[in-house]
């Protein structure tokens, strides 16, 4: 990653206040597809609403992100089950068959899925949400690359079991429902 980006997420987190994190709404509305139990991670963490989620149900919950920032202000709030990383998508690999759930929220790297899928163990859940293409309003980054195509989601976690899709688009009443994003839920097989 460039040097300007790094400053970029590292302004960002610089003065994250981790309490008020909340988690992912694919997450939230689906806890009862969660083991009781596990190992998690929550891969691109920012603020680790996702990992602060799963920590309160008993996960053991490794909490990555590139900033360096956001990781010390998550080692200072000192959640025993939470244990955070600065971690680099380009360098640094997940170990393999480790986690019962990964949840990545608003983060995209295409060629990152099969590293996610392998990471999990046979019948763990991949959560993901991001931002579409298909937008109705300007939340979300500008850039498409950090945007999926319609449908793509579905395309990345091809291997795995589907078990929860949602992507609205800007269909019916834009007013209501879940806009400019998509959902998934997948096991690994």
């Amino acid at each position: 990653m460039s040097n300007d980006k790094q400053q970029k997420w590292e302004a960002c987190y610089q003065h994250a206040d981790i309490s008020s994190a909340t988690p992912a709404q694919v997450l939230t509305q689906n806890t009862h597809l969660l083991p009781p139990t596990g190992r998690a991670l929550d891969l691109a963490c920012g603020r680790a609403g996702n990992a602060q989620f799963l920590a309160k149900r008993g996960f053991q919950v490794d909490a990555f992100d590139y900033s360096s920032s956001v990781i010390q202000a998550l080692t200072d709030f000192n959640a025993k089950a939470i244990h955070p990383k600065v971690w680099h998508s380009e360098k640094d690999s997940l170990a393999e068959q480790h986690y019962h759930i990964i949840i990545v929220s608003y983060f995209l790297q295409r060629d990152l899925f099969p590293s996610l899928i392998n990471a999990l163990k046979t019948g763990g859940l991949l959560f993901y949400q991001t931002w579409s293409q298909q937008c109705i309003d300007q939340s979300g980054p500008r850039n498409p690359d950090f945007r999926l195509q319609q449908g793509e989601l579905l395309s990345l976690c091809a291997k795995m079991r589907i078990m929860f899709y949602r992507e609205e688009g800007a269909q019916g009443n834009p007013q209501q429902g879940v806009r400019n994003q998509a959902w998934v839920i997948a096991e690994k097989a």
